[in-house]
């Protein structure tokens, strides 16, 4: 069990017969009454999200979340399809489910597949990735001491702003989680 009070960023609890995902969070203490904690979570099954309030002694059973490494094999269009590292059997996921995380992962990179009772729910693209810049316009000499930004279509279709010293064909390196520009590689 975990009361409101605790809540923190990325856990998960049910709820209601659903399982939820604390999104963002705020303790909240006013000058009259009783503090209460305002929160943001998302429903990991549906992927919806909702603002709601709880009391701090509010009390929810904690969700078992199970996670597995699995390599991205292709996409045929519709599904895609990832590999478990261990019994090579192939699970086919929705584009709703993979949406947020495939945009930083290439064929045969491994991904983090989220599960509930069995079910993936979603799909952790690696911390830091290495992509090649396929297309952005060439920086301007002299513009560079401004620290602005431009932005750049990556191998996987993702869109980052990076520097103006970056040139088409450059590799870079990516935090999936802020989605920035690192360094090049």
């Amino acid at each position: 069990m975990i009361s409101a009070g605790e809540f923190r960023k990325g856990i998960t609890f049910e709820m209601d017969g659903d399982v939820y995902q604390i999104i963002d969070f705020q303790h909240v203490k006013p000058g009259k009454g009783s503090a209460f904690v305002r929160a943001k979570i998302k429903n990991v099954m549906t992927g919806s999200i909702k603002d709601t309030t709880f009391n701090p002694s509010d009390r929810f059973p904690k969700a078992r979340i199970e996670t597995k490494e699995m390599q991205y094999l292709y996409n045929d269009g519709q599904l895609y399809y990832f590999m478990d590292n261990e019994t090579y059997e192939q699970l086919p996921l929705e584009k709703d489910q993979v949406e947020k995380a495939i945009v930083y992962i290439k064929e045969n990179d491994n991904a983090i597949i989220r599960f509930y009772e069995g079910k993936p729910f979603e799909v952790v693209a690696p911390n830091f990735v290495e992509l090649v810049v396929e297309h952005t316009d060439p920086g301007v000499k002299g513009d560079t001491a401004t620290g602005a930004t431009k932005p750049a279509t990556l191998e996987t279709g993702a869109v980052v702003d990076v520097p103006l010293f970056i040139n088409t064909g450059d590799k870079i390196k990516i935090d999936t989680r802020t989605e920035e520009y690192l360094s090049r590689v």
